[in-house]
């Protein structure tokens, strides 16, 4: 076996003190949701915000004093990156990082803020590699890999290691898979240590590429999804063998499970998650069943999001739940009116965010107007009570959606 229990022990060892010992949390309104015990390993703690900490450490603590003085690189779109720069800069260790250009700014800023040499090049990791694999031979530098290593697998299984000294009656570990080396460390640590415990994998649909290994398939992959922790097209020789002896099922999660999982885990736990990060929970969204009355473990694997995108993350998932609304409400143009149809939609928990009076529209009559009224509701039952009610009231209505959603995300960007 290319990594075993014994590799994870000792790396556990040596990340004693270098990184982070991360909580497990039980998350409570996620799993009356779910309808399962729901705990969260919470790796979005680390210092640099991800997992990678831990295979970084361990790959770069590997180093002989040669290959140390110099330097390394790799390529990443920004988890791997700053981990690796983090502890290279610790470790007095030059570091070079081939990013995508698709690479979210927070993780390109922090990368750079560790010290080390970013170049980006390329949509996808595999492009990026291209650059990285011409810098290295130039630069007669170690290439430290975000998965395909046996010393990065093992500082990733360290997590499982955690999760059982935390929990032993655990049953069930739901991981995000890109390359996967994390859902393969931690696979190893906790299938040799418990047999009986169910490994789940979470894959973006753009990027299925374990799944499609496992599967003998070869379909389309590419597109720019919200989990770029974990678009990748080809995963690792060493993770394929250990996630097809070790991992039970992959899910694939689409971006709007995505999506929504990230907006659960801030209003339902109160967790910053980046996209891969919440890869875990959108695959308990996608299919509870599996899960009923079991105990699970989510592992959220990093929360480096950029705010902004964060902000439109939030908003839209808001939209979906059609907590954000807004209508268009035909009024007859006459003092009063206006506060009326307010005092309705107040009074069946709606709140006004912002209106638009149409009053010159051609095919309006005269007397009357038309408003765009975006309101807050408190869940997706209120607007349809406050749509009954303005019916009731005399002011007919129907919703605006895909339009909406395209402005109020527009706004926030200027």
């Amino acid at each position: 076996m290319p990594v075993s229990l014994h590799d994870i022990q000792q790396a556990s060892e040596l990340l004693n003190g270098n990184i982070v010992r991360t909580p497990l949390v039980p998350a409570s309104r996620l799993s009356v949701l779910l309808g399962a015990e729901v705990y969260l390993k919470l790796e979005n703690m680390q210092f640099t915000g991800s997992f990678k900490d831990r295979g970084s450490f361990v790959k770069l603590s590997s180093l002989t004093e040669k290959e140390r003085k110099a330097g390394v690189i790799a390529m990443s779109a920004g988890n791997h990156a700053q981990g690796v720069a983090f502890h290279a800069q610790r470790m007095g260790v030059p570091a070079t990082i081939v990013m995508p250009i698709t690479a979210p700014f927070t993780k390109v800023e922090r990368t750079k803020a560790f010290g080390a040499r970013v170049e980006q090049y390329g949509v996808t990791l595999d492009e990026s590699k291209e650059v990285a694999d011409r810098l290295q031979v130039e630069g007669g530098l170690t290439f430290v890999h975000p998965f395909d290593d046996e010393k990065v697998v093992a500082g990733q299984g360290t997590i499982g290691l955690e999760i059982l000294e935390d929990m032993p009656d655990v049953e069930d570990v739901v991981v995000p898979i890109g390359g996967g080396g994390i859902i393969s460390g931690i696979a190893t640590a906790m299938k040799a240590l418990k047999p009986d415990v169910r490994m789940t994998g979470a894959q973006c649909s753009f990027f299925p590429s374990m799944y499609q290994a496992m599967s003998g398939l070869d379909g389309p992959m590419g597109g720019q999804t919200l989990a770029d922790g974990i678009a990748v097209k080809n995963p690792g020789g060493i993770t394929k063998e250990i996630v097809s002896r070790l991992v039970d099922h992959i899910e694939i999660v689409e971006e709007h499970l995505i999506e929504l999982a990230i907006l659960r885990l801030a209003e339902e736990a109160r967790v910053i998650s980046e996209g891969a990060g919440a890869s875990g929970l959108a695959a308990m969204l996608k299919d509870p069943a599996p899960f009923k009355g079991r105990k699970v473990v989510v592992v959220i694997c990093g929360g480096n999001i950029d705010t902004q995108l964060y902000a439109n993350v939030l908003r839209r998932g808001l939209i979906a739940d059609q907590r954000i609304v807004r209508l268009r409400v035909s009024i007859l143009d006459i003092p009063g009116v206006l506060s009326k149809m307010a005092a309705i939609i107040g009074e069946n928990r709606g709140n006004i965010i912002d209106v638009a009076h149409q009053r010159y529209l051609s095919d309006i009559p005269a007397k009357n107007a038309e408003l765009d009224i975006t309101i807050e509701t408190p869940n997706s039952n209120a607007i349809n009570d406050i749509r009954a009610a303005l019916n009731n009231a005399g002011f007919p209505n129907r919703r605006l959606r895909d339009q909406m959603a395209k402005d109020l995300i527009a706004g926030e960007q200027h």
